[in-house]
This record gives C-alpha cells, sequence and structure tokens, in this order.
C-alpha cells in the first residue's frame, strides 16, 4: 500500500524560453504547502474529487520567481474553486500587482468565478469567462449555526462562564441566535471586509464602489454572461480553449506549441537563483487552533509545546537576526497561548520580532502577537476578540432519557465538582470558575495592554471580547500597520540593520514519510469524514467534536462563522 501511495521524489525544472507561468487556483489555500499522502487513495475510495490543498507560500515564491525570470513572459490565471480567506488572497493580489509592475501580462479565465476569487483575478489585466459560466458578486453574509435546540433535545446543557461582551464563541450551544452584541460585531468586520474588496475591484476594473454595489444587489450569479462583459466585471466570453489564441498573441508566438506552460508544481521545484547569506531572517509558522487537535483548516493546530520548542531554537541559533512570526489562528487553549507568550518575550529580549497577520489572528491568535515590537495586518485579517471562556457541559437530562443512574463516594465537599461533568453547577462551583475565567482575562489584557504600551482601561474599552478587522486594529492601536509577510520580513531586516541576508521558514516541512505515518496515525478518519460529508457538513461535526474537547479555559474567537 505504502508503495502505490508513495509520491516519486521530486526533480529540478529548468524554464524554457517564452515561457507562461499557469496559476491554476483550486484546493484549500493553506499557509504552507505540504504533500497530502492520502489524496489519491481517498479520492479512489469515496468516488469523488478530493478537494487537494495549495500552499500560500509556494504560490507567493513562483510569483516572485516568474517575475524575475526573462523566460516568462507572464502568468495565465486559471481559476478554480481556490478556497481561502480574504487576507490570504489579498496576499496573493498584492503579489501579482507586484508582478505587473515588470511589464509582464496577467490573464484570468474560469468557468465560473466564486465571488473571492473573482476578487483575486480582478488585478489580471483581462479577464475572460466561459459562455454558460457564472460570476458570483452579491457582498459578504455571515452564517453561524447554533446547536442548543438540538443539545435541549438530548438533555444537555452547556455551562458557560466567560469575560467579554462580545465573546460569542460559546453562543452556538446556549443560544438560538446572535446576541445583539455579536450582531453588531459582525456587521461591522463584514462590511469592512467588503469594503476592501469593493476598493481593490473598483481600483482595478475602474468602476465605482456605488455602481458595484449595485450590482452586488442584482445578484450578478444569475445574470447572463454578457451581462458581466455589459457591466465592465469580464472582458470578453469563450471556451476554454479559446485562451491558447490569447496566449499565443500575449507571448507572439506562432503556434500554440511553442509556448512552455509552466505548471505551479514544475515552477515550486524551479530553484531560486538567491545568494545564500550567512545572516538570517526567520519566519515561524504559527496556524491553526491552539492545542485543540483539528479545528485548523489542515486539520493540524497549534501544539503549544512544540511551537515553545521551535521558538526557542531560532533564539538560540546565533545566525538569526531578526525573526517574524506568521501568525494565522482563531486561538484555543489561554494556557498553551501563554506559554507561547512567554517564549516570545524571551526571543524578543535578544532578537527583533514582528508579527505578520494572516486571515485570523484573533483571542489566543492575539495573545501570542501582542508583545511583538511590531504587528502587520492585512485589511482584511480578522483580529482581537480579546476575551476568556470556559464550558462544561451538564449531562444530567442526557443520562436520565437513556437510563444511566450515578453513586458514589467523596472525601471532600467539591471532591466530584469536575468529574464527568454529569450535573450542573452550584452556585458556589460557578462563582469559583468565574473568578478563575476572571484571572485569565486579567491577565490577557494585561499582556496586551504591556505590549502594545497601552493604558489596561483603553485596552479592556477595545477588549471585551471583540473581534476587529485589520483595518479598525490599525486605528484603534492593536496593530501598527497594514501589510503582509513580505513586509513583515522587510521591517524585521531593518530592525537588525541587515541589507544582505536570507529568510529561513521554521519549524521545518515534514518529509513525505513522516507526514503518511502521521496521517496514518491522527488524520485519515477526518479526512475521509470530510470526502463523504463535504465541507460545510463536516464544518458542523468537527465543531460539536471540538465542543466535546473544551477542558480549561479558552481565549478563542466567535469560530465556525461562515463567510461567503
Amino acid at each position: 500500500m505504502i508503495g502505490a501511495i508513495a509520491s516519486s521524489s521530486s526533480k529540478t525544472v529548468k524554464i524554457q524560453p517564452n515561457s507562461v507561468y499557469e496559476l491554476e487556483l483550486k484546493g484549500e489555500l493553506l499557509e504552507r504547502s505540504q504533500d497530502d499522502p492520502f489524496e489519491g487513495m481517498l479520492a479512489g475510495m469515496t468516488g469523488q474529487e478530493v478537494l487537494g490543498s495549495i500552499g500560500l507560500d509556494d504560490v507567493l515564491t513562483n510569483i516572485r520567481k516568474a517575475k524575475n525570470d526573462e523566460n516568462i513572459k507572464g502568468i495565465y490565471l486559471k481559476n478554480g474553486m481556490l478556497i481561502g480567506g480574504y487576507a490570504s488572497l489579498k496576499e496573493i493580489r498584492d503579489a501579482l500587482a507586484d508582478f505587473k509592475e515588470s511589464g509582464k501580462f496577467i490573464v484570468a479565465y474560469a468557468d465560473s468565478y466564486t465571488q473571492s476569487n473573482y476578487y483575486l483575478a480582478s488585478v489580471a489585466d483581462k479577464i475572460y469567462i466561459n459562455p454558460e459560466g457564472m460570476l458570483e458578486f452579491q457582498g459578504i453574509s455571515a452564517t453561524t449555526t447554533f446547536y442548543k435546540n438540538t443539545l435541549d433535545k438530548l438533555g444537555i446543557e452547556m455551562q458557560v462562564v466567560k469575560v467579554g461582551t462580545f465573546k460569542s464563541a460559546v453562543e452556538p450551544f446556549i443560544q438560538t441566535e446572535m446576541s445583539a452584541a455579536n450582531r453588531e460585531q459582525v456587521t461591522v468586520y463584514i462590511n469592512s471586509i467588503w469594503n476592501s474588496v469593493l476598493d481593490a475591484v473598483s481600483q482595478s476594473r475602474n468602476l465605482s464602489k456605488e455602481v458595484l454595489n449595485t450590482y452586488a444587489d442584482d445578484v450578478m450569479t444569475f445574470q447572463e454572461t454578457k451581462k458581466l462583459v455589459e457591466n465592465k466585471l469580464v472582458d470578453s466570453i469563450m471556451y476554454a480553449d479559446g485562451m491558447k489564441e490569447v496566449l499565443k498573441k500575449l507571448t507572439n508566438a506562432e503556434d500554440f506549441k511553442n509556448i512552455n506552460l509552466v505548471s505551479h508544481k514544475d515552477l515550486t521545484n524551479v530553484p531560486e537563483n538567491i545568494k545564500m547569506q550567512k545572516d538570517k531572517v526567520a519566519v515561524i509558522y504559527a496556524y491553526g487552533a491552539i492545542d485543540m487537535p483539528g479545528m485548523s483548516s489542515s486539520g493540524s493546530g497549534i501544539d503549544s509545546e512544540k511551537l515553545v520548542e521551535t521558538i526557542n531554537e531560532v533564539a538560540e541559533d546565533k545566525s538569526v537576526k531578526a525573526v517574524v512570526l506568521r501568525v494565522n489562528s482563531p486561538g484555543g487553549s489561554a494556557y498553551g497561548s501563554e506559554q507561547i507568550w512567554h517564549a516570545l518575550e524571551n526571543l524578543k529580549r535578544e532578537k527583533p520580532l514582528i508579527v505578520s497577520m494572516g486571515d485570523y489572528a484573533a483571542s489566543g491568535g492575539y495573545y501570542i502577537s501582542c508583545n511583538a515590537d511590531s504587528i502587520l495586518a492585512q485589511p482584511n485579517t480578522i483580529t482581537g476578540s480579546i476575551g476568556i471562556f470556559g464550558t462544561i457541559p451538564n449531562t444530567a437530562g442526557l443520562h436520565k432519557k437513556i437510563g444511566l443512574t450515578h453513586d458514589g463516594v467523596k472525601t471532600n465537599k467539591m471532591s466530584d465538582m469536575m468529574t464527568g461533568f454529569r450535573r450542573a453547577f452550584t452556585p458556589e462551583e460557578r462563582n469559583m470558575l468565574q473568578t478563575h475565567i476572571n484571572r485569565g482575562y486579567e491577565l490577557f489584557t494585561k499582556r496586551c495592554a504591556d505590549g502594545r504600551n497601552m493604558q489596561i482601561d483603553s485596552l479592556k474599552a477595545v477588549a471585551e471580547g471583540r473581534v476587529w478587522t485589520g483595518e479598525d486594529a490599525l486605528r484603534l492601536g492593536l496593530v501598527d500597520k497594514l501589510g503582509g509577510l513580505d513586509d513583515a520580513i522587510k521591517i524585521a531586516a531593518a530592525k537588525a540593520n541587515l541589507s544582505n541576508y536570507r529568510v529561513k521558514d521554521y519549524p521545518e516541512k515534514e518529509d513525505f514519510m513522516t507526514r503518511l505515518l502521521k496521517d496514518m496515525n491522527s488524520e485519515v478518519e477526518a479526512k475521509f469524514m470530510k470526502s463523504k460529508l463535504g465541507n460545510e457538513n463536516f464544518l458542523i461535526l468537527k465543531q460539536i467534536e471540538q465542543a466535546k474537547s473544551m477542558n480549561g479555559a479558552f481565549a478563542l474567537m466567535p469560530y465556525q462563522i461562515s463567510l461567503n
């Protein structure tokens, strides 16, 4: 079996003259690329196409390679179903805009465009669509699934202690609809993200934001394709094979056979012509939920113990002169967040520390970011959510329904307080847990206030568990600058007075066999369920499973809010 699914070793690829980088945008967009040993096997077992994944790191690197390689004449964006957050897509969009400064072309084609993919493709010089294609453009909505009625029917009461009016991660388990506070914060941040999308499309397509909002109100998804051209959202309608003629003209090739289409995989295997330098800027990746297995999109979260080991390794490496912490996390364990914060605090005493925020750096994700020398976020990054909560289910009702009874003995008044979570809190127990959560909140807000050099009262005024976009966070003093990972690396190098340096990523990527053994032990079932249930239903199942594992205090944003 292992022999049947093992991948062949990568070989170095050389770019030929008159080449075009064919960037196929489909699959799940991850912070870092990774081998998936079971992708092909699961496709065969389920009879369905497996979504697959693409690494943001490889995409950004390949766009830079394409810009600097004189044999590459342009980029062909072949749009499929790329699933990623708007902040990550902006990283790619900004890299493509930088590519265009070289004078090389970018063209985009899709059978159909999702809204987020159109946002990305709008940077192209020309946009093409299939005659029977669809272009989703209708604005952004946010949806949360609530489980309280289901839990009531099962006889399960989710007992919650929290701090933060806007700390809404627990709402799906105790309410049937959004609280007023949560509705307010979600309304604010989805409008902020939408305005960021409109700004970009407006500038690229030379259409006013007012006109674009009119198109969104008309729900362009169900309009005739010819109307997309009339409305200047796309440039032309054609079938996929028509792109051969487009590329021929752009490359001045007599025949399409004379054009070398370089796939994303092949360009990844093209070595960069970078002179090796002794001094390094380290990029430490921290993505997924903190110490909550299965909560990240890739199926693995942040193991605080392992991340601390990585941070300490980088701190002790004399050749590393500055550090960028790349954070893409909705938070998680308050304890794990504190351990990571402590390791970063030690590192910062020795080297400049810059944080680059991805799609999320919220709650625990902000906790581990707050003490950096400088914090960068994208305008559509979701951050903040400075609050804390704890949940313990009372399953007495369920046990009664199915006929379970319990009896026992204890030595002290509260010896059975945390045993099995089978009963409701007593008032004394609830007060004790609330005090514990309050202490965690005070520590969290102190860390943030100290890291941001703010008065504690000023920090608490923008805390309360409230979620902000990067654009709002800049205004409130929670971040220092808007920008992406490359910007953060440049700032880190400048703070370390480096003119010649190389960038080194941490931790090391796992090789194929390591991924194979790891997946066999922990992720195969999840991958199989996802392929059978589909992404949306799998997320619901995963959220219920996460609720079962919530032991202790959590610094977690209102997770699993689905943005279209």
